[in-house]
């Protein structure tokens, strides 16, 4: 009896040892599927600087077909990087020196690894040669990049256009900027300038208030509350007073009887205030949970929102317009609307399209991948109807007639006692409005109202989108 029992107890201890081993093989085996690459490409990782002493750092080429950052080996061995288009893909595609940053640290692995034909490998090898990197290919467009560069102009701010369909990331400009080739030189006075914080990219680390493009979260409470935007009725004065707290309308313009519509259109505070009020903080926190806000965003590197509501009528009321003690980014803004372009659901943002090999053989392919509903299709339907007629009768006509149809909302975002704003607009464009092609979000910093400075750079870009490609 007492050997009966031993051996259960050996049995047991067996399996258990077996249990751990087939554990650690299926550990292992997932590490290199699916871990191994993004272990070794993290920043902290040292083992990724042996590879540049066999692997010359592949290209980084836009979408479609610029040479957007590549090395030149001179006559001495001695490897520069180059960066074709300088300041204008400086933030995206980053820079390999003085640390690393963009695309140049997010694909650092594919480019120290050489997928060159083994034969190849082994030729170089013998002859003490280095193997050629992979290539890079991103998803945004050379002549799209280059017209949100030029229409952001000598302004501070950010544009990031987004393909709500794939959740490719078409362009991302942040202002002011940096020439990437020069880094070396420069990078002691850009990271002690904290005037302009030229290294910082304000599309995906900025932290704006919203302004008016909040507005689309309070009418997505709205409907959640009452089940419809009809039957709300609000005769605008130009301001509107509760509690001794006082919100006026841009310009103290008084908009009249309005419905929920005409308000939206025309961006009428008082009317949104008075919504605010009738939905209270509860609702306006779950809608904005919805959208994004107090979330993690499917992104690489980021800045969280700021969303604070307490039950406060003066901070409800700032909250609904857009106010109060809320801050975004340009990038979160984009990844909701493209959400409301794409029927709610939104898709995984991502800025490399696929690696290849020297030879252009594709190594690797990044596949479109839904990150889930955010809202139904309804409500998705109904805000994409209320952002369409910003721009057919509200703040946004500049952008009707243009041979496309758009969407969006236009927002104008106070940052100081004296009034100073920011200029904002979110919106999409397609061929038809049955599929939107182009999301965007535009961020002008003390640009003045959204229709004076954003709105124009939307234009441009969406113009640039469906006449130049």
């Amino acid at each position: 009896m007492r050997k009966y029992k031993k051996n259960i107890e050996y049995n047991i201890i067996a399996f258990l040892f077996v249990g751990i081993f087939l554990g650690l093989i299926v550990y292992i085996i997932n590490f290199q599927k699916n871990e191994s690459a993004e272990f070794i490409n993290s920043p902290y990782n040292t083992r990724q600087d042996t590879f540049a002493d066999r692997v010359i750092r592949g290209d980084i080429v836009s979408k479609d077909g610029e040479i957007l950052a590549t090395t030149r080996v001179e006559d001495n061995g001695s490897e520069n990087r180059v960066y074709p288009f300088g300041n204008v893909f400086a933030h995206a595609v980053g820079f390999d020196s003085n640390g690393k940053s963009g695309l140049e640290s997010e694909a650092n692995f594919s480019l120290l690894t050489s997928n060159q034909l083994f034969i190849k490998q082994m030729e170089n090898q013998i002859q003490g040669r280095k193997n050629m990197g992979n290539t890079v290919v991103t998803t945004m467009l050379s002549t799209l990049q280059n017209t949100a560069y030029n229409s952001l102009g000598y302004n501070r701010g950010a544009i990031v256009a987004i393909d709500p369909r794939t959740g490719e990331i078409l362009c991302m400009v942040s202002k002011p900027d940096f020439d990437p080739n020069t880094i070396s030189e420069d990078y002691t006075w850009l990271i002690k300038d904290k005037n302009d914080s030229s290294l910082l990219n304000r599309a995906t680390n900025g932290a704006y208030p919203p302004g008016s493009v909040f507005k689309i979260v309070t009418a997505l409470a709205y409907f959640e509350k009452h089940g419809s935007f009809e039957g709300y009725n609000y005769k605008c004065s130009g301001s509107i007073t509760e509690d001794d707290f006082t919100i006026n309308c841009y310009n103290n313009h008084a908009h009249g009887n309005e419905d929920l519509h005409h308000a939206f259109a025309t961006s009428c505070n008082s009317a949104f205030s008075d919504i605010g009020i009738d939905l209270g903080a509860d609702r306006l926190k779950k809608a904005a949970k919805e959208l994004l806000f107090e979330s993690p965003l499917p992104l690489l590197k980021y800045r969280k929102s700021n969303f604070v509501l307490t039950d406060d009528t003066n901070m409800i009321m700032q909250t609904a317009i857009g106010q109060g003690k809320t801050l975004v980014s340009p990038m979160h803004m984009a990844l909701m609307t493209a959400a409301i372009a794409n029927g709610g659901v939104l898709m995984k943002p991502y800025d490399i399209l696929e690696v290849r090999n020297t030879s252009g053989v594709v190594v690797h392919k990044t596949k479109k991948r839904s990150v889930g509903r955010l809202i139904s299709e309804e409500k998705a339907n109904l805000l994409s109807k209320l952002m369409s007629e910003v721009v057919e009768y509200g703040t946004a006509t500049a952008l009707k007639g243009r041979g496309y149809y758009v969407a969006g909302k236009t927002g104008t975002a106070e940052f100081n006692d004296k009034g100073n704003s920011h200029s904002w607009f979110v919106g999409f464009a397609g061929r038809t409005s049955d599929e939107p092609e182009i999301a965007i979000a535009i961020i002008v910093e003390n640009g003045g109202t959204g229709g004076e400075a954003a709105v124009p750079m939307a234009a441009d870009v969406f113009d640039s989108y469906f006449y130049d490609n």
